[in-house]
């Protein structure tokens, strides 16, 4: 694979911002492009931009007009998906690697489905204490990528983006089995994401004795569960390192899912407790806290 020096990403929220001005910080000149509907690039063009209080200006491309890139990072949400998929089919090529930072454990599957699998390489971004409100991004914490391959034919894409993140200053963590940490995010965000809205609280909230940090703990125990009857071999440790990870992040931050609450968004609760309940009923396996999270995040949606 060839040194990766084009950029494109689709999304421009929390995450794509986040990268965007990772890499831009570190190579000024370095190319790298919003790619986006027409009618999105001109809500886009009439927002200004801040990064923690600083004006950034971002270069906007219509996808019609877009070219192969070397990289193309997927940062929508998961409702967004499928509009994402035809935003970037111009800027796919033969050699273009992908990685999606969205959450959940069928990204990549639906991405490569449609582009080609050995184009995808496995990612994870965990970490960072990211809110977007309008055009102003803030964080605490940029966080990592923890990135893998899916096949051994990967390995020249894997090294090709290990090369990019390092040139570019992107934290990141090379996983033997990314297929094990993909299910130990999904775990993470069954908990934490769910929790914080449901209860409309932030990561200070959740992490507070009582019947909302029991919820998220129960909800998390049911995906250990879950994994292990498909195979990934979670522990109860891994509960335990997740749940430390939160604690490293403000207290008064919160997961993408509260922030689509405030705003009045429609969330990706069918990522989550919906992805979980449909798994469960294969295995016939009861996930009573993730049912009433799903309930009362959708009850929570219809009052909007």
């Amino acid at each position: 694979m060839k040194k990766i020096q084009t950029t494109a990403i689709i999304g421009m929220g929390a995450l794509g911002m986040l990268y965007a001005d990772q890499i831009l910080t570190a190579q000024p000149s370095a190319s790298v492009d919003f790619v986006a509907e027409p009618d999105r690039i001109c809500r886009y063009q009439e927002m200004t931009s801040t990064v923690n209080g600083t004006p950034r200006m971002f270069l906007l491309k219509d996808s019609h007009n877009a070219e192969p890139a070397d990289l193309v990072i997927v940062a929508v949400k998961y409702t967004a998906l499928s509009a994402a998929l035809d935003t970037m089919t111009h800027c796919i090529g033969p050699n273009t690697t992908i990685i999606s930072v969205l959450n959940g454990i069928t990204s990549e599957q639906i991405i490569g489905e449609r582009y080609g699998a050995e184009k995808v390489l496995g990612c994870i971004a965990q970490g960072m204490d990211a809110v977007k409100f309008g055009g102003d991004l803030t964080f605490s914490k940029p966080g990592e990528l923890r990135i893998g391959t899916f096949s051994d034919d990967q390995a020249d894409r894997l090294q090709s983006l290990t090369e990019y993140l390092t040139r570019t200053g992107i934290a990141y963590t090379v996983e033997p089995d990314i297929r094990y940490r993909l299910w130990g995010k999904f775990m993470l965000n069954v908990g934490v994401n769910q929790t914080c809205m449901a209860y409309e609280t932030n990561y200070g909230g959740s992490l507070t004795p009582g019947e909302t940090y029991d919820t998220m703990i129960g909800a998390m125990r049911e995906v250990i569960q879950l994994a292990n009857l498909e195979g990934i071999p979670l522990t109860e440790h891994d509960l335990t390192t997740y749940i430390d990870l939160i604690r490293t992040l403000s207290p008064t931050g919160m997961p993408s899912m509260r922030q689509d609450g405030i705003s009045h968004r429609k969330s990706e609760v069918a990522l989550f407790s919906g992805t979980v309940r449909t798994l469960a009923a294969r295995h016939h396996l009861p996930v009573p806290i993730n049912d009433r999270l799903y309930e009362r995040i959708l009850e929570l949606e219809r009052q909007y």
